[in-house]
Formats: C-alpha cells, structure tokens, sequence
C-alpha cells in the first residue's frame, strides 16, 4: 500500500502487523459491539452546509482545551496495552502527539509506565486515573503523575465494573501474551512485531508491577486487576481527588445529561461525553447523538469534550459544531501505531488535520474558534 490516506488504511495496515489479540483489543467493543458501531455510524448521519465563494485564505486549527494551546482540537484518549500495538506505544504516541501539538494522555493500564513517557517528552502529558480499592495505590499513582508534572488527570468514571467484550476472552488476551500454540501462531505470523517487542523490556502493565501491593509477575497482576476495579466508585470520590491532584481535573465516561449536571457541581475543569468507545454498556446511545443534549444542558457552567467514533477530520469538525471544545481519538492513533511506529500516530494525526482543514473551509469558516452548529445542515 502506497501512503495511507485515511484512518481506514492505517486499521487495514495494522491488521496486517499486529498479533490478532492486541488487534482485537483495540478493534473491540462490548456484547454484540452495537454501541461501538453506532459510535462511528451516526457521525455519518449528521450532514454539513457546504458554503461558497467565502473567503478561505489564513485558516487556522489552533484552539484550546482545559486553557492549554493545541495545534487543533484533538487529545490523544487513554488507551490501555498500548505497548502491545507496538513497543515502547505510549512513549512512540507521546512523543509524537508532543511534536504535533496535541495533547497525549497515558493510561493507568499502559505498558511504558508514566516514568518511561516522562523520560522521552519536554512538555507535560496528561495522566488517566482508574479508581481502584488500594487507595493507597491510586494515590501514589496521583502523586508519581506530579512528580512527572503531568498537566491535567483525567478521571474514568465508567470503568467500575468490567463489560464483556467477546473477542478479548476467545483469544485469551494478556500482557505479555501466554505462549499457548494459538498465541504462538499469532505471533510467528507477525515476525516484524516480534522483532521490535524483543529489543524491548516493556511487556506488562508498568503503571501497576512493582508499585501495587503484592503484583510481582503475570499471575499476580491478573488476579490483582479483576479485584481492583471500585464499584463503590461514586461522586462524593470525586472532591477526594481533585483535592489531592490540586491540578486541573477532567471527567471521562460522561453520556446522560443528568450525570453531566452532577458532573458540572464536582468543580472539574472538563467533562468528556463518551461511552468508552463501545466497550462498556451495549446498548448505550454513541457520544455523538449525546453531545447536544449535554452541551446545551451544561456547556456554560464546564468544558464538554468528545470521545468516541471519530475516524476522520470531518467527525472532529461535527463534535466541535455540535458543542465540544475538543475531542479525543483512541482507535485511529492506535491503528497509526500499530502500522507504522511514531511515524504512523503522525500520519494519523496529518490525516485528521488536512480533512477538518479542507471541511472547513468549504462549510465557508476559516478559523475552528468560529465553528458552530451553523455548518450543520438542517
């Protein structure tokens, strides 16, 4: 394949590259996988006024989320195993959201730990927190975020209890894979992933061994992880943490407009409208067809972000149309890493930036500050 153009080609490259567990992983979603679809699906319903014979020299991208620049309005989202789409991902990722002028958020259950991302970048990311039992470990996770001067936490509000998601159990997926006959397979027909993960020592959850209590090795982890997760997770939490992050706090996981409201009161800085891309609740409407309601209902009292479906620049001009300050891709810089390395998260990126660009200025706007729902067409 010649230089991918869309994300589209990137996920086909990916595909080719990476083991199917990690693959799927990232290319799933929970039960039967309809939410996630309707993530994507219902970006192409919304239609755009195309405008003519306007003015569409000096366009410009540029904007903020939370009151820090971005060279457009798009994050990387957190995104756990990273490290398993291609070695060292969170540092690859990081480094090349950083030279773009994006902002690139790790997860709590990333591979490369917050102080590998730290060691490879000269400007502050922003660290996802997973609440867990251990508050003493969820503490010093905020306080190991610090010390990485981590310039905003984004707290994951919908990850209380784990969804299924079948493709994730029929291939047995962990980190680093057990070497069954399939998972052998999987790997032999991937030698180029195989050579790359071999020069590096980053193979499991390295926010997790090592910090949390009694987690030496695989077994551990795995037993540790399912325990972990907080169903007691609930708002009154929320003033504990902003309370011992003292930083600026962003809410993810948000998709009823009555949660957004209670959302609103916490003091947090930003909330992202999102349904974890599909993996959770099936059956939950897509974040897109959320975002109006929510925005009009709180949009003047805390910043709304947008997280889920977005495959192109144009999805990313809709969301912003629609009332998001900014959004979030997870699956479409993980298909980039997957295919190509850092080179492949920047080629998505380049691939976002042109199509919002071009949008943009034939719906007759020149600047993304200036972007409202009059570019959607009735």
């Amino acid at each position: 394949m010649s230089k991918p153009l869309t994300i589209a080609d990137l996920k086909t490259l990916a595909r080719r590259r990476v083991p199917k567990m990690f693959f799927d992983y990232a290319d799933s979603g929970a039960w039967t996988e309809s939410t996630y679809r309707a993530n994507e699906s219902d970006f192409a319903k919304i239609k755009l006024r195309q405008r003519v014979l306007v003015d569409m020299t000096n366009r410009s991208l540029e904007s903020e989320m939370i009151g820090q620049k971005v060279s457009m309005p798009v994050a990387l989202a957190p995104t756990g195993m990273t490290g398993m789409q291609h070695a060292d991902g969170e540092m690859l990722a990081a480094r090349a959201a950083e030279e773009f002028g994006v902002p690139f958020t790790l997860s709590t259950m990333s591979i490369c730990s917050i102080e590998d991302v730290a060691s490879v970048t000269t400007k502050p990311f922003w660290f996802q927190l997973y609440v867990m039992k251990d508050k003493d470990f969820v503490l010093d996770l905020i306080n190991r975020a610090k010390a990485a001067k981590c310039s905003a936490l984004v707290l994951t509000a919908d990850l209380q209890i784990l969804g299924q998601r079948h493709k994730d159990l029929r291939n047995g997926l962990s980190a680093p894979p057990k070497f069954t006959p399939k998972h052998i397979w999987q790997m032999a027909t991937r030698p180029l992933w195989c050579l790359d993960m071999l020069q590096t020592k980053r193979r499991t959850f390295g926010n997790i061994i090592g910090h949390a209590k009694n987690v030496t090795d695989l077994s551990s982890i795995s037993i540790w992880t399912h325990e972990q997760f907080d169903p007691r997770l609930s708002w009154s939490d929320v003033a504990w943490i902003k309370e011992k992050w003292g930083g600026p706090l962003i809410i993810k996981g948000i998709n009823d407009v009555e949660d957004a409201k209670l959302a609103a009161e916490t003091g947090a800085d930003a909330i992202i409208v999102s349904n974890h891309g599909g993996r959770q609740l099936d059956g939950a409407p897509s974040s897109i067809s959320m975002l109006p309601a929510i925005a009009d209902a709180v949009g003047h009292r805390i910043e709304i972000h947008l997280d889920g479906g977005i495959r192109s620049g144009q999805d990313v001009l809709k969301a912003v149309a629609l009332g998001a300050k900014g959004t979030y891709i997870g699956r479409p810089f993980l298909y980039g890493l997957g295919a190509m390395g850092k080179e492949g998260v920047t080629v998505a990126l380049e691939i976002l930036r042109k199509e919002m660009d071009t949008t943009m200025a034939l719906c007759g706007k020149r600047d993304i500050r200036d972007v409202d729902a009059s570019v959607i067409a009735a």
